[in-house]
């Protein structure tokens, strides 16, 4: 018998005690299915379902305290648990209809692209409409749980969980380095999601206040918190088929600067709301973040306005139209540099220069400690300052150069792991998206190059939408369950940075 250095019986409990406080979160599609006379039972049953499993894993609690080991495989468990009893509405909701739903690969893919963020989907050509607005509610709640963290969450509100809660929160948290705002991570727990509640309200008081005003047709109460829940968290979902085209040109601008700020590192407003206005302004990946957010869109308003689109349904005539151009090109690198994955025009549709720049800023992503996906602005300054180090002390090998974020020194341990880190989310892209494409090939899928990598980074990067029949209004049905499920394991390492579960497949985490 092999002798395991991890308690996992211990994570698996605190598992459960993770989906059982899931069920909490199903008050709001009840509420919702109330409201609109739509699948009450639905949720009723789903939360007699979360509450039973937690309560059966909660019973393999050992008499141990949580370390270090067993806080990685709590994090991963999690979001693996959340993701599966999390597809249980979906499945219950498509019990005897045609809903693309009803089969457990598509509602687990669907539950994890919520809880992932990513915002992929499998509803397919089924209009997204025709689903209740209790379980849409649901798809949109999962973005927002997902967004800042649930282990976040739950170290915020449970003391049991927060014990070792700085090493949860560091394999969980979004980027390379975790900064404690306050003296105990409870309460830095706690401030985090408070300025993300915060930031989601001040959303559905805008889109409303619009809407009253009738500058927002459409966007009632129920569509301003749906997209509230999904702008926020960098999600991507909508309750509408047509995604936030479905909106005016009024609505389309104002969720510009809320997806900016959904890249933006939390940790940040908390700083600039104790006044220190100094450390936001001057810190060196916000403003990398801004700035390159702002030249990638000149540059894609450039190409628009020369005419890179054709004229479409949604996003209409961009060649010699100004302020059509600007809009379309700031909505898009909004959405997509951060990973966010909200759409107003059909740009798998856009030829090769426009759908170039929309992949460069794919592989961008938003700032460390924000919702957003991908590798990271963070990472990418690091990696630049190496390179630019390697080549210096080519010439001057006699020299020390530390790599420095602005006044501060990087230490070389981090330095190590952004390389690591870049190597392996490159690496991997790469395998998947080989293997995605071989798999589709296997059916006679008929998957473009452009199309097999743009599903390989979309998924890895928790970005939603790709190329060609994976664009912003399309979907990933036609995939192979295989496919799927290849893709819901990019989800799921992508959302928790790649080596809190790549870890877990080493021996020496298990024996040594």
């Amino acid at each position: 018998m092999i002798d395991l250095y991890v308690e996992w019986r211990k994570s698996v409990a605190l598992t459960g005690t993770v989906v059982k406080w899931l069920a909490v979160a199903m008050v709001v599609p009840v509420v919702v299915g109330l409201v609109y006379g739509e699948d009450v039972w639905v949720f009723v049953a789903s939360m007699a379902v979360f509450v039973a499993v937690g309560l059966a894993l909660e019973q393999l609690e050992p008499d141990v305290e949580l370390g270090p080991r067993e806080a990685l495989l709590l994090v991963t468990l999690a979001w693996v648990g959340v993701s599966v009893i999390g597809a249980v509405p979906y499945l219950l909701a498509g019990l005897g209809s045609a809903s693309t739903l009803s089969t457990p690969v598509n509602a687990l893919f669907e539950s994890a692209s919520g809880f992932t963020t990513t915002g992929a989907t499998v509803m397919g050509v089924i209009s997204v409409e025709r689903h209740s607005h209790a379980l849409l509610i649901w798809r949109q709640l999962t973005q927002w749980l997902g967004g800042m963290g649930i282990i976040v969450l739950m170290i915020a509100i449970l003391p049991e969980v927060a014990v070792n809660g700085a090493q949860l929160m560091e394999s969980e948290a979004p980027g390379p380095e975790l900064q404690k705002l306050t003296p105990r991570i409870a309460e830095t727990a706690r401030v985090l999601w408070l300025v993300y509640l915060v930031f989601t309200l001040l959303f559905v008081l805008v889109m409303t206040l619009l809407h009253v005003a009738g500058l927002a047709p459409g966007m009632d109460l129920f569509n301003a918190v749906a997209h509230a829940l999904s702008t926020l968290p960098t999600g991507g979902f909508s309750p509408q088929t047509d995604s936030v085209g479905a909106f005016g040109p009024v609505v389309q601008w104002a969720f510009v600067p809320f997806m900016i700020v959904a890249g933006t590192n939390f940790a940040l407003f908390w700083y600039l709301l104790n006044r220190d206005v100094e450390s936001f302004l001057g810190n060196r990946e916000w403003q990398t973040y801004v700035g390159t957010s702002v030249v990638v869109a000149a540059v894609l308003a450039g190409l628009l306005y020369l005419g890179v689109a054709p004229t479409m349904r949604l996003g209409g005539q961009t060649a010699g139209a100004l302020e059509n151009a600007l809009r379309q090109a700031a909505f898009q690198i909004g959405s997509l540099l951060n990973s966010t994955g909200f759409a107003t025009s059909d740009f798998a549709r856009w030829d090769t220069a426009g759908q170039m720049v929309l992949l460069f800023a794919m592989f961008v992503g938003g700032s460390a400690g924000s919702t957003g996906g991908g590798i990271k602005v963070v990472r990418w300054l690091v990696v630049l300052k190496v390179i630019r180090r390697e080549l210096f002390t080519t010439t001057h090998p006699e020299a020390v150069q530390p790599v420095r974020l602005g006044s501060n020194v990087v230490d070389e341990g981090a330095v190590r792991g952004v390389v690591v880190f870049t190597m392996m989310y490159l690496v991997l892209f790469g395998v998947a998206a080989v293997l995605i494409a071989l798999d589709a090939s296997r059916v006679n899928m008929g998957l473009s190059a452009l199309e097999a990598m743009s599903a390989s980074l979309a998924t890895l990067g928790n970005i939603g939408p790709g190329f060609g029949q994976l664009g912003p209004f399309g979907s990933y049905l036609g995939f192979p369950d295989t496919s799927k499920l290849l893709m819901v394991l990019l989800m799921w390492i992508g959302r928790l940075e790649i080596i809190p579960v790549m870890v877990l497949f080493t021996g020496a985490f298990w024996r040594s």
